[in-house]
């Protein structure tokens, strides 16, 4: 019987993420008025001095997530004086991920002492809205005279592992084309981690 439910349960969750459409480059990237872990409110219009940025799905419970926390600790030291800050969200819906409930993101955000919001998207309505379907998975975004356009999706790079010298940093080649004024020339990769995990409807 418990056999029977978890794959009743895993083809549930194949169906909605099947259901799912990510968004791409060129197509405009929804704004949001989320939770932060300190209980504020944050949008895209909170960072008033931003050129873009680096929004992230992400969470407490993938082993893929906790490999890149520092990475993404990382990304927005290195670029968010440049004007491209990180913003994380949670995906998971916490009834179907327990560790990933608004309480234990405030305990993770400060254990790791995050420089970045770490937003609680109650109803997954945003991670639906992007079509996130990993953790983590990164949409970048910059600002335009048409307004906030993404211009990346998929992994932040090629070594989920961190264990390849050689790895291939998708996110800092994009960012640093931006900065430059440049057109990025790698618009998408596949995302890499665990499948969102969304309630059952």
């Amino acid at each position: 019987m418990k056999k029977l439910i978890a794959i009743i349960l895993t083809l549930i969750c194949y169906n909605l993420q099947a259901q799912v459409t990510t968004l791409t480059a060129g197509q405009p990237a929804p704004d949001f008025n989320l939770k932060n872990v300190d209980n504020k409110d944050i949008s895209f219009a909170s960072f008033s001095d931003a050129k873009g940025y680096l929004l992230v799905f992400t969470c407490n419970t993938c082993p893929v997530s906790k490999a890149y926390e520092q990475r993404i600790i990382d990304l927005n030291n290195k670029f968010a004086s440049a004007g491209y800050p990180v913003i994380a969200v949670n995906p998971n819906d916490p009834d179907a991920s327990r560790g990933d409930s608004f309480e234990k993101m405030q305990d993770l955000a400060k254990s790791k002492k995050y420089p970045f919001p770490y937003l609680y998207d109650n109803g997954q309505t945003i991670t639906n809205l992007y079509g996130a379907r990993n953790t983590p998975h990164l949409f970048i975004v910059s600002k335009t005279d048409k307004g906030n356009m993404i211009v990346y999706t998929g992994a932040i790079d090629n070594d989920p592992e961190e264990t390849n010298g050689s790895a291939t940093k998708y996110a800092e080649q994009v960012i640093s084309a931006l900065i430059k004024g440049e057109k990025p020339s790698l618009t998408s990769t596949k995302a890499i981690g665990c499948t969102v995990k969304r309630r059952a409807r």
